[in-house]
């Protein structure tokens, strides 16, 4: 029974490894697409959810506590996703090829040098949270509130690598349905155990904190067991491959957590700028900081979905299906934008309402709905763009761009909106600097994918 239950397994597996070179493109880029912006979408109402137990307690200094703790941990996530990011489209490749052994090394490799990664981060981080969160703007309790968060979580993250990990071999599998059941764990957890921790056990916002390192354990444990059950596993550490493995994990990952890293300094340079307007402001921004991956999570998973599809098209030498992929997720996005915008711009106010935030937070949170809401399509079309350099041997176009999206494109704009306008100003700058930076993208990776197509032609 077992051994037939494994070779049902095997061919469901090798099935899905040419599932991306056939077929219809847009299905594919949706199936992938929603499946894992379910995952994704879960966890984040959990996070959103997380914020509002914390609104409850009734301090602005503990909610704004929480978005200074999120902006440093998402520093960390850097190096997490930039692993996701390397494995998925390492491995797609060696899968796209028939190479199925391979992917499985790179994985070794992948894990191994992301939990060696992490550890100094994390006693980085531990240690030096203060301070940091002095470089954020952050003060009083708000300060206190969020270096004891990260001082909870920071030690349990080189466990979220081997969830991260996993997740993204999965993914380079094109087994979205597994990879996503690693954030659906993740989320349930942080959702069953939030309110128990935080009212019925009486640890109020130190409750959050232990919620996320058992979540932590629950996204490893669903990551590991289909990657040890069905896809083989890790293959044993062999030097030689390792060493010859190196150049190329380092090509792809050390852009990739460098484009990542820039996320995190673009909303920590807005937190500089927003911190002048007190708590109450604080709190509102960190309440806009929980929509936006709730409302655009589908953003989110879209550069997440389209990364394996071009890559296997890529090692199929099929880049002719890869730009229509592009094209197709970009359109994937403007139709989902057009269902979310009057949604957020009707229910923006009524959700700062029961966050318990000002009236000047408020009218923020409303703003947002109203005018930043359209222009985030800009940063999903980055968001694909930069998935396809990643997996078409141009990790560092993304790395730029995502650097000058997240500096040119925030600093200045925050600047002169907070000199002109105020705390709107300095929501709706950096919206607008996206605008420039995600056209940009859109029409360097179309040029990149035509300059690929073309070589690969001259060469058959």
């Amino acid at each position: 029974m077992d051994s037939e239950l494994g070779h049902d397994e095997d061919n469901a597996a090798n099935s899905k490894q040419a599932r991306f070179l056939t077929g219809n493109l847009m299905h594919h880029v949706a199936v992938m697409t929603l499946t894992s912006s379910f995952g994704l979408l879960a966890m984040f109402l959990v996070d959103f959810a997380d914020l509002y137990f914390i609104s409850q307690l009734g301090d602005d200094a503990l909610t704004a506590g929480m978005g200074f703790a999120a902006t440093l941990l998402f520093f960390n996530s850097a190096l997490n996703i930039g692993l996701m990011i390397a494995i998925s489209a390492l491995a797609a490749r060696r899968i796209g090829s028939g190479d199925a052994e391979a992917a499985r090394a790179l994985l070794t490799h992948i894990a191994l040098l992301g939990v060696g990664l992490s550890i100094p981060v994390t006693i980085a981080f531990w240690v030096f949270s203060p301070q940091i969160m002095d470089l954020f703007g952050a003060s009083g309790a708000a300060k206190d509130a969020a270096v004891q968060y990260i001082r909870i979580v920071m030690p349990f993250t080189p466990i979220t690598v081997l969830g991260m990990v996993c997740s993204g071999f999965l993914r380079a599998h094109g087994d979205a349905k597994r990879a996503m059941n690693t954030t659906l764990a993740m989320a349930f957890t942080n959702g069953i155990f939030d309110p128990i921790l935080i009212f019925g056990v009486g640890l109020g916002f130190a409750g959050a904190a232990y919620s996320t390192v058992l979540s932590i354990f629950a996204m490893a444990a669903f990551g590991l067991w289909p990657v040890l059950r069905i896809y083989g596993g890790f293959a044993p550490f062999r030097k030689e491959e390792f060493q010859a493995n190196l150049p190329a994990i380092w090509d792809i990952m050390i852009p990739a957590v460098l484009t990542n890293l820039a996320t995190p300094v673009g909303g920590a340079i807005s937190f500089r700028f927003i911190a002048e307007y007190g708590a109450a402001i604080v709190a509102a921004y960190a309440l806009i900081g929980r929509i936006i991956p709730v409302a655009f999570g589908l953003f989110f998973s879209l550069s997440g979905a389209i990364g394996p599809i071009v890559g296997q098209n890529f090692g199929a030498m099929r880049l002719d299906r890869a730009r229509t992929a592009i094209n197709n997720a970009v359109l994937f996005a403007a139709g989902y934008l057009l269902i979310i915008w009057p949604l957020l711009y009707l229910f923006a106010r009524p959700i700062a309402a029961q966050f318990n935030l000002s009236e000047q937070g408020q009218d923020l949170v409303a703003l947002f709905g109203l005018v930043v809401t359209p222009l985030f399509l800009f940063n999903g079309i980055l968001y694909i763009a930069n998935a396809t350099f990643n997996n078409l041997d141009r990790p560092r176009w993304a790395t730029w761009l995502n650097w000058g999206r997240n500096t040119i494109g925030v600093l200045p704009f925050a600047w002169a909106g907070s000199h002109y306008y105020g705390a709107e100003g300095v929501l709706v700058g950096p919206a607008i600097g996206g605008v420039l930076f995600g056209l940009l993208a859109y029409w360097m990776a179309l040029q990149l994918v035509t300059r690929q197509h073309a070589a690969q032609t001259a060469k058959a």
